[in-house]
């Protein structure tokens, strides 16, 4: 057993609270229609001209290890800024590609010198183990040759990510004169961490013009014929390739096409009746594999765009909860990388206590220095939990048992620290308190300042112990006895069930409220419930700690008008106090949170609610650009013919909102596994009403997989065989 500090029932100090770390909202990230990539620990922001546009306010850039390597790259074209005509990401989201013209350009005496729609600029661009890669392909559509400059500025402000949040920083490093060196610039800054950051850009061929802010091609363009012109932007000290950017341009780009297919080759494949869900479900893949990085430990989507392109341990492992159905090695990546990084001692300024699983790391200067707590930071109070609850349902869907019997020692130690950590008070709840003031005040999945409330308005004292906390935590136990059992330590596995339904049984004693008639969001310190009506109750659900007769007063609470918003679950209802259609977690719609919601709806028995989740999520997607469902919108009424109210700064793509809709339809197929059995399984099996059916193929099962199609007949849904590959037995209950 891992021994506990002295003092370990002490309540979390009361500091008075350091600046928030907020996520600025000067300039809405919709206002742009921004254009990202990500490979790795390199992720781009632009513009849907392919730019990045300096003091804009904005997130706009080419980023690396949480600091921003490019903030600024315009082109122009004898400086006047081009025409858009389109600018489309690859379905696979590996390159964007954007098409300009020409505007009417004049000369120095304002005369017009050429008129618009002559000369086409195609931009193709792609990163690459920490370089972007460019193509400017110009062509010259008139009749007769033409002279231009195209001009590209840049800049580098190598600035914090946490700074391009809003974090304010008092000091910083030195910025170092801009190198021309062979083939291009370096552009390079000391942090106060100690480390060099540069930018190297590289140009082939080379510019007529280059200073360290720009470089000028004067092209003589014969008509009818492209000129090709190439850009590399590396974030490493060194080069990955160094040939010539024109050789290392397409050798680069068959590469990263090839990692990528290769990420997503294990994945089973959804088709449907409906071509619009069809575009928003490979939307949906191609974000969760762009944002999935390659780790030693395997495959861990990275949390996402712009805000949390890096290792989250609570959105990582919803992630994979809700994939787990069609690619189980995503949940095996994230299990293990979160094992390796278990926390082993007490560390305050961390939050970190032995057995603890990470909430976040990341890599920039102000993480390097101390001035955000994130460079290694466990302050989440459900990622523990959750880590145990995916180990257990990873053993179901595989039959793993060697990656099983490896996790278990970190099992054990997750369980350790639910019961001698998290349980503060040993009221036999689990509370959270950050041990600093530089922590987070909240830590759940709501995480913002304001998200934890009483009736009244008022903000809760800590420690507080949240209701979705609690069902996770029954989660926890009834998957480490599962876990247990299958390792054929069978004392344990009775001990962990008991513990199971005494919380069972304690928390719906204290956490439902008659009156209220769902469950309250939260105990404070004091013990005082939270009476108010958020989407957290439906988490209840999903692990299954809700009493069988409350199941339907809570799902009745989540689908009334003041919760339901007809996009989705609001979550906070709109008749509470702190209701806020447009804040962060008091009153939003959530995916990822109506995804849990619906499983769990599922899970006792209310298949309607949960089609009508899925509907209102679908419709949803419809509305916004590339189909792509965002971290968050507003919780406005649906209204009409009108689409979501958009959220100004909500990530997009971001990992378990990207999973929602393959959640959303395992759960309303009632999909289940028996790798014992090597039974594949549909009970009351349903289809939302806009689609007739649905064709997954590629389903694994052990060594073994089946391509399967679903149809409507009546009310009923009929699941065809279409191809087996060994043995697999499929059943279907209507």
């Amino acid at each position: 057993m891992l021994d506990a500090p002295e003092g370990r029932r002490e309540l979390a100090p009361e500091a008075t609270p350091a600046a928030p770390i907020v996520i600025a909202a000067s300039r809405s990230l919709r206002q742009t229609q921004p254009r990202t990539l990500k490979q790795g620990d390199t992720f781009a922001v632009f513009d849907e001209h392919g730019d990045a546009i300096a003091g804009s306010g904005g997130s706009e850039g080419l980023y690396y290890c949480d600091t921003r390597h490019l903030s600024h790259f315009h082109l122009t074209i004898n400086g006047w800024r081009p025409v858009l005509l389109s600018s489309v990401l690859r379905d696979d989201n590996v390159a964007l590609t954007c098409d300009l013209t020409n505007p009417d350009l004049f000369d120095e005496q304002d005369r017009l010198a050429m008129v618009h729609d002559l000369i086409h600029v195609r931009r193709s661009r792609f990163l690459w183990q920490g370089t972007c890669y460019e193509r400017l392909a110009v062509r010259n559509f008139d009749e007769a040759p033409r002279h231009i400059a195209l001009e590209l500025a840049f800049a580098a402000d190598f600035a914090d990510l946490f700074e391009v949040r809003g974090a304010h920083r008092v000091d910083r490093g030195q910025y170092h004169a801009p190198v021309l060196c062979e083939g291009g610039v370096r552009l390079a800054y000391s942090g106060l961490d100690d480390c060099e950051r540069t930018t190297h850009l590289s140009f082939d061929p080379l510019p007529s013009r280059l200073t360290g802010e720009q470089a000028v091609f004067e092209l003589d363009l014969t008509p009818q014929k492209t000129t090709l012109l190439y850009v590399e932007v590396c974030c490493c000290n060194t080069r990955p390739d160094t040939r010539p950017p024109r050789h290392a341009f397409p050798s680069a780009l068959r590469t990263a096409r090839r990692a990528l297919r290769g990420l997503s080759a294990r994945a089973a494949t959804v088709t449907t009746s409906n071509e619009i869900f069809n575009e928003a479900v490979s939307r949906s893949m191609s974000d969760l594999y762009m944002l999935t990085t390659q780790t030693p430990y395997g495959p861990y989507p990275y949390a996402g765009i712009p805000w949390f392109s890096t290792f989250f341990g609570r959105d990582a492992l919803i992630t994979a909860l809700e994939t787990l159905w069609l690619d189980p090695g995503i949940a095996r990546g994230v299990l293990c990388y979160l094992a390796a990084n278990q926390a082993t001692t007490v560390d305050p300024a961390a939050d970190a206590e032995p057995g603890k699983i990470l909430h976040e790391s990341r890599k920039g200067e102000m993480a390097n220095l101390g001035e955000v707590p994130f460079r290694r930071y466990y302050g989440s109070i459900d990622s523990t939990p959750l880590f145990v609850m995916l180990a257990g349902a990873y053993l179901d869907r595989t039959h793993d048992v060697a990656t099983a019997r490896w996790l278990w020692p970190y099992v054990e130690a997750a369980l350790h620290w639910i019961d001698e950590y998290g349980d503060r008070d040993g009221d036999g709840f689990v509370e959270y308190g950050r041990r600093t003031a530089e922590g987070l005040l909240n830590q759940g999945w709501k995480d913002s300042r304001d998200s934890i409330s009483h009736a009244d308005g008022s903000l809760a004292e800590g420690p507080i112990a949240l209701v979705e906390v609690q069902a996770y935590v029954y989660g926890a136990w009834m998957a480490a006895a599962r876990i247990a059992r299958g390792l054929g330590k069978t004392e344990r596995a009775d001990v962990l069930e008991a513990k199971a339904t005494q919380l069972r049984q304690r928390f719906d004693e204290v956490f439902f409220d008659e009156a209220l008639g769902t469950y309250v969001l939260a105990l404070d310190g004091h013990k005082r419930p939270c009476r108010v009506r958020s989407s957290n109750a439906g988490h209840a659900l999903f692990t299954g700690i809700a009493q069988p007769q409350r199941a339907e007063q809570v799902a009745s609470a989540l689908m009334a008008s003041a919760s339901f918003s007809g996009w989705g679950v609001r979550t906070l209802a709109s008749s509470e106090i702190r209701y806020n259609p447009m804040s962060y977690h008091n009153g939003s719609v959530w995916p990822h949170d109506n995804a849990v919601i619906a499983a769990g709806l599922v899970r006792y028995g209310m298949r309607d609610a949960a089609l009508r989740i899925f509907d209102g999520l679908f419709s949803a997607s419809t509305h916004i650009d590339l189909r792509r469902l965002p971290e968050l919108f507003c919780g406005f009424v649906r209204q009409g013919n009108r689409g979501p109210t958009l959220y100004p700064v909500a990530c997009i793509p971001q990992a378990w909102a990207a999973a929602a809709p393959l959640s959303l339809l395992q759960s309303c197929l009632n999909l289940d596994f028996d790798v014992a059995a090597r039974e594949v399984s549909f009970r009351y099996p349903a289809l939302p009403s806009f689609m007739e059916d649905v064709a997954l193929q590629g389903l694994t099962i052990a060594d073994a997989s089946v391509d399967l199609m679903l149809r409507r007949a009546g009310s009923s849904v009929v699941v065809n065989v279409v191809e087996r590959r060994g043995d697999v037995l499929v059943t279907t209950t209507n």
